[in-house]
């Protein structure tokens, strides 16, 4: 997915409709029209982790050769953070000449793969005709949605809507969550990784029936069948890339494990405070979200019982040398650590966390040894 501005859009489209003599007109395409799915690569920086799905008609007769891609958005949108947080930012269809949109992937090192459909000429006009409409109208604009609605699952509904019907559908991986999908694609990026594993909630560790992602287009576009002959008529490399391994030396395990074992070896009351802060505020940021983000993904976070807000009023307490009180709710979020402990053991973050949950564990067990009354000897 690319950031666009809307001026930069607009010429973009003004330049388009000019070579092509006034594209808001019916363009009838030739018997000798492709159409096809390219699937770029993944690459390092996090708005191409997963890589990216667009459509392209070719057509020699009328000169065109063009690709339409579904995952532009502004990032000089008023409140971008604010609105890409609440979910509802708009993302907007955008037409690219091929030469253009290839030689991007290309500078960047990402592999770009097609796959012609073999589809009736008629229904290749449906879909040229279906994807200018949508480029010159309002429907141009969707509301991502990380699941339901992106640049991979657009052009799934938009050729299953030319075609009269569902004929594209996931193939294979319908029995792993999308969590568990999700996670190869973090190799060589921890932190990403773990952010995505505390902040996601229930939906993500459904099963992954849904197309979301490019490449599991690309595998079910060569299992999809259409009018009793494979969809995918021919299959072809545009360019390739052996995607560059990622090495970093803080954004991996063992940073992360170095830091939450000096929490627990240094043993010292300002740093186990601090470390409260944090994973209160954290989660005080998840209930937050939770309440206020319409991305279906962020709600009904177990991982609360982690990250609990309370963790902040024991700290007050705690600063407070409330010791009774202090001493009660540290053994109320042990108790909720062990819950949470037990819900997670079939959880595909389970692993990720659970350096996390035995650093919590200790840092309330020194809380709740320190702030307990001690018990009087008589003689």
């Amino acid at each position: 997915m690319k950031t666009y501005s809307l001026k930069k859009v607009f010429l973009l489209l003004m330049l388009f409709m000019f070579i092509n003599n006034t594209f808001g007109q019916s363009i009838l395409l030739s018997k000798d029209s492709k159409v096809s799915v390219l699937t770029c690569g993944t690459g390092n920086e996090s708005y191409s982790l997963f890589g990216h799905t667009a459509i392209r008609v070719k057509d020699t007769v009328n000169a065109i050769d063009i690709v339409y891609n579904y995952g532009a958005f502004d990032f000089n949108t008023p409140n971008f953070v604010a609105k890409f947080t609440k979910g509802d930012l708009q993302y907007f269809a955008i037409a690219h000449p091929y030469a253009d949109f290839v030689n991007e992937y290309n500078n960047e090192k990402r592999s770009v793969y097609e796959q012609e459909l073999d589809i009736p000429e008629n229904l290749r006009q449906k879909l040229f005709d279906n994807l200018n409409t949508t480029l010159l109208s309002e429907d141009r604009y969707y509301t991502y949605k990380f699941i339901d609605k992106n640049c991979t699952s657009m052009v799934v509904d938009i050729i299953n809507k030319s075609l009269n019907g569902i004929v594209i559908t996931k193939k294979g991986d319908t029995d792993k969550t999308y969590r568990t999908i999700l996670y190869p694609y973090f190799d060589g990026h921890f932190y990403e990784k773990l952010g995505i594993s505390i902040i996601f909630g229930k939906k993500v560790d459904h099963l992954g029936t849904k197309i979301f992602l490019p490449f599991e287009l690309k595998n079910s576009l060569n299992k999809t069948t259409f009018q009793n002959h494979p969809l995918v008529k021919q299959s072809k490399t545009i360019i390739y890339f052996d995607k560059e391994p990622v090495t970093s030396w803080w954004n991996n395990w063992y940073t992360y494990v170095i830091i939450l074992a000096f929490i627990i070896l240094i043993n010292k009351r300002s740093i186990d405070k601090v470390y409260l802060l944090i994973m209160g505020l954290l989660g005080l940021f998840f209930v937050f979200v939770g309440f206020y983000s319409f991305h279906k993904e962020l709600e009904f976070n177990y991982n609360i019982l982690l990250f609990s807000p309370v963790l902040l009023i024991l700290l007050i307490l705690n600063l407070m040398k409330n010791k009774k009180w202090t001493y009660r709710l540290s053994l109320i979020h042990i108790l909720l650590l062990i819950v949470y402990g037990l819900f997670m053991i079939n959880k595909a973050s389970l692993f990720i966390v659970l350096p996390l949950i035995i650093t919590s564990g200790v840092v309330l067990v020194r809380i709740a040894i320190k702030n307990k009354k001690p018990i009087p000897i008589i003689i």
